[in-house]
């Protein structure tokens, strides 16, 4: 897939380090935006939830308030994480009948599940969970917020009055999805010129097409001036609601009504002489804990060589059979990216925020709501339409995530890390908790380092700028791809983290990222 690519190109990020906070995104007017909180006297929560709100915005196909996601929380004075789960659920009226099966064998798209009538699990309003990102952030701004709410919703609804810039990367996302987009009219309209191309402000840097987001902007505004229950409890709810089930959805205010995010204690285990926090239940929390589980029982040498990395493959390839057969609320392999987005916060205190949002496919249901102009998930297409197995379809039942936001301690330094990317997500974190634990990796280290892919699937994809011999062991035990890291697409996940050692803060996004950027609060924009 990379036999057009320069082989003599190098891309590398500067890495932010100061005794401020830092937010790293996946686009750097979100981390601004959070960083601008940081400034203002916020600490990492007040900073995450404007990341939150600023991002949907500015990656609208990638998350959204009609999506979900989960975080893991540090607090340094009280020394304590905590897990924050938003993640969505299927609609109580949901019907399994309502899904038959096409019986022409596994659709594309994310997961191997069997093909759906129509894609109605994948796309359409039909497709559509009840979101859970505006209450997750209006929970734990009741928790542990400093700043107003509407100050910290002021970004992002500044951001939607001007509209998203259609750059060359806005472009080619829009492009990827065009005919999928074309078949919802509020989505053509948001997205499509004349329903039917990608807005794309042309070659020259001057042009200035931008995203009509003027709806979107009101539906923010009405959230930072009644809270973030009005979503679920009020008008906004009840439109959204309407909206979905005039294009065919079963989704109800009163699944909205009765949604709620949920605390917990995370999943905390040791790994030599590491430690993590990672968020418990229906996400990859526990097939991370099980990769490293097994990549403990190798020994490792001073940096990553053929040993590490397959004693890293036959982890994670373990890990993913066991949360295919096991894990449902009573698994998935991979060929496009899914849409996703991560970011991390420190404050100048040391707390931290590790959150993961999404849509689930890229635009999600590919279904914009006319009422609020939130573009909508498709997390009903996180369940097995074949009933009989875990996380087979029904009516009610929390989604299976595959978000991974990780804390971690090894010696005097703490990070915090996620990722986008859908399954590789996994793999992506397996390893760069292993580079810091195992390697005592900085950030910059990390995030440079050239990775492997394991996604449950027979095949690897590794990096081909991997030294030789760890191409070849890997080889010897599993069927092995090369490819080089791209802007588009992904061949591995996209992370986004921040790191602190001795009082000093580090922050570093993926280094393809086109839009991803560590900003320090100290920073101007």
């Amino acid at each position: 897939m990379s036999a057009n690519l320069s082989r003599t190109a190098r891309t590398r990020k500067v890495v932010v380090e100061t005794e401020h906070g830092i937010v790293a995104a996946q686009h750097r007017l979100a981390a601004q935006a959070g960083a601008d909180v940081l400034s203002a006297g916020g600490d990492a929560v007040d900073a995450a939830i404007a990341t939150s709100f600023a991002i949907g915005v500015l990656e609208p196909w990638m998350s959204g308030p009609a999506g979900g996601g989960a975080l893991m929380l540090w607090r340094a004075e009280e020394g304590r994480a905590e897990a924050l789960n938003y993640g969505m659920r299927a609609p109580a009226a949901l019907d399994p009948a309502d899904y038959p099966l096409t019986g022409r064998g596994v659709a594309g798209d994310l997961f191997p599940w069997q093909e759906v009538e129509g894609n109605r699990n994948v796309q359409g309003a039909t497709a559509v969970a009840v979101p859970g990102v505006v209450d997750g952030m209006g929970r734990i701004h009741d928790r542990y917020g400093r700043m107003p709410w509407a100050e910290l919703l002021a970004p992002a609804i500044g951001f939607a009055r001007e509209g998203l810039l259609v750059d060359w990367y806005a472009a080619l996302v829009i492009a990827s999805t065009t005919r999928e987009l074309a078949n919802d009219p509020d989505a053509a309209a948001l997205f499509l010129e004349d329903g039917q191309w990608p807005k794309v402000s042309g070659w020259t840097a001057l042009a200035d097409q931008r995203l009509d987001q003027g709806r979107m902007a009101d539906s923010l505004d009405h959230l930072a001036r009644h809270g973030a229950r009005a979503l679920y409890d009020g008008d906004l709810g009840a439109s959204l609601a309407a909206d979905m089930q005039a294009k065919g959805g079963c989704l109800s205010q009163d699944d909205l009504r009765a949604y709620r995010s949920t605390f917990s204690d995370p999943l905390s285990f040791e790994y030599r002489d590491a430690r993590f926090h990672v968020v418990p239940g229906l996400t990859a929390g526990p097939t991370f804990r099980a990769t490293l589980a097994r990549m403990s029982r190798t020994g490792f040498g001073a940096a990553p060589d053929a040993a590490s990395f397959t004693a890293t493959a036959e982890g994670l390839s373990k890990a993913y059979a066991e949360r295919l057969a096991t894990m449902g609320d009573s698994g998935e392999t991979e060929s496009h990216t899914g849409c996703t987005t991560h970011f991390s916060v420190v404050d100048r205190d040391g707390n931290m925020v590790s959150q993961t949002q999404t849509l689930l496919s890229i635009f999600g249901a590919r279904v914009v709501s006319p009422s609020t102009g939130f573009l909508m998930n498709n997390g009903i297409m996180w369940f097995d339409p074949e009933q009989g197995r875990p996380n087979s379809l029904g009516a009610g039942k929390r989604c299976l995530m595959n978000v991974c936001p990780i804390l971690g301690e090894a010696g005097e330094t703490r990070f915090a890390f996620g990722a986008s990317g859908g399954r590789k997500i996994v793999s992506a974190m397996a390893q760069m908790a292993s580079f810091v634990a195992d390697f005592g990796m900085d950030i910059e280290a990390a995030f440079h380092h050239p990775r492997i892919d394991v996604s449950g699937g027979e095949t690897i994809v590794a990096d081909e700028t991997l030294p030789a011999d760890v191409l070849e062991a890997l080889s010897a035990r599993y069927p092995v791809a090369t490819t080089r890291r791209s802007p588009f697409p992904y061949a591995f996940a996209c992370p986004a983290g921040v790191m602190r050692t001795g009082g000093m803060n580090t922050g570093c996004t993926e280094i393809m990222s086109p839009w991803g950027d560590a900003v320090s609060e100290d920073q101007n924009g």
